[in-house]
């Protein structure tokens, strides 16, 4: 099981930065979706990728939402139609088959319109952030020799990626910022890394700031640039999902 919570330790499984909202083809053969009853843990909890069914307890409407159009809360608007709820879902696929990151997403799409009634949009506005732009002297990138790119995990001081471009890695850096971060290095390929820095709230750490570990060990550096953030706006919701 996955737990969320507020500890600035946990993992964040990454898997990829705005999904295109290709048409569903696939839904839910049974989704019970329902109100958390007073008097459990409050703990938010998920059942992993790769299962043969999809089940959570105590899960926000806003971290539902997160879940199936991949986005950060800082990329939600509306939220205050969402409410402070938590709900019990319990839901298996049609056809059955295990339950990919990938197939899953657009099944709870399909949920949340059905059961929930979300509607949402997108817009682009204009924040503060970064560019990750090659720092002088050259990269320090290590090629990876992966087929494909693996798990990465933003952890408190280390982000770990295997064989992930620099669009993804810029995504991850945007994280321990709490701003978005753009790829603007012009490098191809992927690479795998392991970049190990100074959390911000430490104070007795011997490692190096989050800007300082980058250019020392990537050759890249974080440049302050006003970027785009694509935003998903919610337009309706009803806090009390519909009977299956």
């Amino acid at each position: 099981m996955r737990r969320k919570s507020g500890i600035a330790t946990v993992a964040i499984m990454l898997i990829g930065c705005w999904p295109g909202d290709a048409q569903v083809t696939e839904r839910f053969e049974v989704a019970s979706a329902r109100i958390s009853p007073p008097g459990g843990t409050g703990i938010t909890s998920w059942n992993d990728s790769e299962a043969s069914t999809f089940s959570a307890t105590n899960i926000p409407l806003r971290t539902l939402i997160q879940m199936a159009y991949t986005v950060d809360e800082k990329q939600i608007s509306g939220e205050n139609l969402l409410g402070t709820d938590q709900y019990d879902i319990a839901a298996r696929p049609e056809g059955g088959g295990m339950l990919t990151q990938e197939r899953l997403k657009p099944m709870l799409r399909s949920m949340l319109a059905e059961r929930f009634g979300l509607i949402v949009h997108r817009e682009t506005t204009t924040v503060s952030g970064y560019a990750l732009v090659t720092a002088a002297g050259g990269a320090k990138l290590h090629a990876s020799d992966a087929a494909r790119a693996g798990q990465s995990a933003i952890l408190r001081g280390r982000i770990i990626g295997r064989a992930v471009d620099m669009h993804l890695l810029a995504s991850m850096l945007g994280r321990p910022r709490g701003v978005p971060v753009l790829d603007g290095t012009g490098i191809r390929g992927a690479c795998d890394i392991d970049l190990k820095f100074e959390p911000d709230d430490s104070v007795d750490s011997s490692l190096p700031s989050i800007f300082t570990a980058i250019k020392e060990q990537l050759g890249l550096r974080l440049e302050s640039r006003k970027v785009p953030l694509e935003m998903l706006v919610i337009d309706q919701c009803r806090r009390v999902p519909t009977e299956n």
